[in-house]
């Protein structure tokens, strides 16, 4: 558990330094834009108080969301314990477990999430804007399916 919960405090660091240094420090609450790298890394400020994708908007609850969140970090804790991880699965835990309270720690100090990194490529225009912990959230959440510990199966006795 050592290196999940190391994973997990490195991302949320990430995490919520990203979000300070661009949010408050390069001032994108007032800009509202900055083009990066155009037009494939730019900084688009969104406040997501929804699920992925601003999906439920305000008709869900913050509290709803954080008390979703904080399940899925005690589920995938109870998991990693009552199982054998390998490393990967366990770094894999980490990242959707810091991933998961970074984005908690968002909803308490704002009420919603801040969603700032946008990316588009070739002719395509992406409309949404997410942040490092989506990204390892969803990275994690690959890698507990790719290096899940295998369960052992009961043998059968007659």
């Amino acid at each position: 558990m050592k290196i999940t919960v190391r994973a997990a405090i490195a991302v949320f660091l990430l995490d919520q330094i990203s979000k300070y240094l661009v949010v408050h420090w390069l001032g994108l609450t007032s800009r509202g834009s900055i083009d990066v790298f155009p037009p494939l890394l730019n900084f688009r400020m969104a406040w997501n108080r929804g699920i992925n994708f601003g999906l439920g908007g305000d008709a869900v609850s913050p509290w709803i969301l954080i008390l979703v969140a904080l399940a899925i970090v005690a589920g995938i804790i109870i998991w990693l314990r009552g199982s054998r991880p390998g490393t990967m699965a366990q770094i894999s835990g980490g990242l959707l477990i810091g991933g998961a309270l970074g984005n908690v720690m968002d909803r308490l100090l704002y009420g919603a999430v801040a969603d700032f990194i946008n990316m588009s490529c070739c002719g395509f225009e992406n409309p949404y804007s997410f942040n490092v912990a989506d990204i390892t959230v969803f990275a994690g959440a690959i890698g507990l399916i790719l290096f899940a510990p295998e369960q052992e199966t009961p043998k059968n006795t007659p």
